[in-house]
């Protein structure tokens, strides 16, 4: 680099690639795809740019607190869900690459209309918005299937029911002290930050992969007490190892840290819900499929996540994710 060069370096550095060429570099991975779940990455970065908006004046506008309703889990919706909600549904209809949408805020399939369409979505819009209120990480998961239907029709349950190898893409929005968006296609993960006056996402984190161990646990250790005895025993020895506790009661945000610094957390199965609480076809599927391509692991305590058969739209289970050796820890009862 001659002196010139190296002055205009750092007088105007350079801004980097933004998540939109990065797409266009990465469509040759899929031989079948021709632009369009290109387009609805794009279509994802969108809706998540709106979504910051929101989440940055929600303070100052009336969109914080309860919604005074329930969504299909039976939990009490946020005003912020249903804004999220609102935001990623009209991205991805008007976007047209998408025939139909299962969210966690509502019982059925969402039609498009876009029936021509390759693509499905399941998705979690707002992840732990009642963090909102007291300023405090939330975030989105999404999940990309190609349609087996026949293009032309509507989308069913078979589109959404095929399995979390099934996946094409996956990835989740993280809303904190930055914005970034991670996302895999099956080819490595990538992570773009949100540069708020240029109004792009920029790629901030290259080929990330999370170490294969760590010294962080996340659980709500309010709930020990219900955990089955085997995952007692492995939080008391995490403890006795001395590892540190984090846990905020966003997914997105404690899979985030973990994923970068290693660790692992953990939602076991309680008396309340013996079948876990997390949702596997946009919470856990999404997850695992990053985590793996990360370098990490997901399971339920017996089978990995990834081979779990889905029976139901919003079917739940328990997730282990995280560190390779720590996820091995708890399925093979060693402690990692």
């Amino acid at each position: 680099m001659s002196a010139e060069e190296k002055v205009e370096e750092k007088i105007a550095l350079p801004v980097g690639v933004t998540l939109d060429r990065f797409i266009k570099r990465k469509q040759e991975d899929f031989p079948f795809a021709s632009g369009e779940l290109s387009q609805l990455l794009r279509d994802i970065a969108l809706a998540a740019k709106i979504v910051n908006r929101e989440v940055n004046r929600a303070g100052l506008v009336d969109i914080t607190g309860a919604f005074g309703a329930e969504n299909v889990q039976g939990e009490s919706q946020q005003k912020l869900d249903v804004v999220a909600h609102i935001r990623f549904i009209r991205a991805l209809k008007n976007g047209g690459e998408v025939a139909g949408i299962v969210s966690e805020e509502v019982e059925d399939i969402i039609c498009t209309g876009n029936e021509w369409s390759k693509y499905v979505v399941a998705m979690d819009p707002l992840d732990g918005s009642s963090n909102i209120d007291v300023n405090v990480s939330i975030g989105t998961i999404f999940s990309v299937y190609r349609r087996i239907t026949p293009v032309g029709t509507a989308p069913t349950m078979a589109d959404f029911l095929q399995g979390g190898e099934a996946q094409v893409a996956a990835g989740y929005i993280l809303y904190g002290s930055s914005t970034i968006l991670v996302y895999t296609t099956g080819h490595g993960v990538s992570g773009f930050t949100y540069e708020h006056s240029l109004g792009e996402f920029f790629l901030s984190h290259a080929h990330i992969t999370t170490p294969t161990t760590g010294k962080i646990y996340s659980c709500n250790e309010g709930n020990l007490s219900e955990f089955p005895e085997t995952i007692q025993r492995q939080v008391e020895s995490y403890r006795q190892r001395g590892f540190a506790a984090r846990y905020i009661g966003s997914l997105v945000g404690d899979f985030h840290r973990n994923l970068l610094k290693g660790g692992i957390y953990l939602y076991p199965p309680t008396k309340k819900a013996p079948n876990g609480k997390l949702r596997l076809l946009y919470e856990g599927y999404p997850l695992a499929f990053l985590v793996e391509q990360a370098g990490g692991a997901a399971t339920d305590g017996t089978r990995r996540i990834l081979d779990i058969e889905p029976e139901s739209l919003h079917q739940r289970v328990p997730l282990y994710i995280g560190s390779l050796e720590l996820v091995e820890g708890i399925t093979g009862g060693d402690g990692g």
